[in-house]
């Protein structure tokens, strides 16, 4: 019967020690969880809309670089 009991003992000794490992990981997940910062939408869409202005711009860039070359061209092949 003593047998038993110091069994029992020690496993509810475990057993807290478990426990208090989870809890405490729990509070840190937690922790960290509610420091992160959200995004703010606007911000990350006048973000996206700067980028898809710069890449347009760049499209029109590159086509009227294209046509100055074959206007160039036709320039000196005539």
């Amino acid at each position: 019967m003593q047998l038993q009991a110091s069994l029992f003992g020690s496993n509810l000794v475990v057993l807290q020690t478990r426990q208090d490992f989870t809890k405490s990981l729990v509070d840190t997940l937690q922790t960290g969880a509610d420091t992160l910062t959200p995004a703010d939408t606007n911000q990350e869409g006048a973000d996206l809309l700067a980028l898809q202005a710069c890449q347009s711009l760049s499209m029109t860039a590159l086509s009227l670089a294209n046509q100055a070359g074959q206007a160039v061209r036709r320039l000196f092949a005539g």
